[in-house]
């Protein structure tokens, strides 16, 4: 099916990425544990963030609800929007239009 957008990718992309960076423990995605996260230099976590969001946008056009960390992520077809939230709360919204 995939996740249907006009925006620019690149552009959708570093939205995302910058919204799963904002998830609490989002790095155990790719089972990192917090102590490896925490050596990581800052330019090595936000290719792992860019990472994760590339496979979280591309996993929402089979799955449209993924889990990261403490958070959700949800594909809203009707609306082009992909919702981030944490604590039952949406914190983020990435227009894909």
């Amino acid at each position: 099916m995939g996740v249907r957008h006009a925006r620019e990718y690149a552009d959708i992309l570093k939205d995302l990425t910058a919204a799963v960076a904002e998830i609490e423990s989002s790095y155990t995605f790719f089972e990192m544990e917090a102590d490896e996260w925490a050596v990581l230099p800052v330019e090595d976590r936000h290719e792992v963030m860019e990472a994760l969001a590339d496979d979280v946008f591309f996993g929402l056009g089979e799955n449209p609800v993924i889990e990261v960390g403490t958070g959700v992520i949800t594909y809203n077809n009707k609306h082009h929007v992909i919702e981030v939230s944490q604590d039952d709360k949406v914190t983020q919204i990435i227009r894909l239009i």
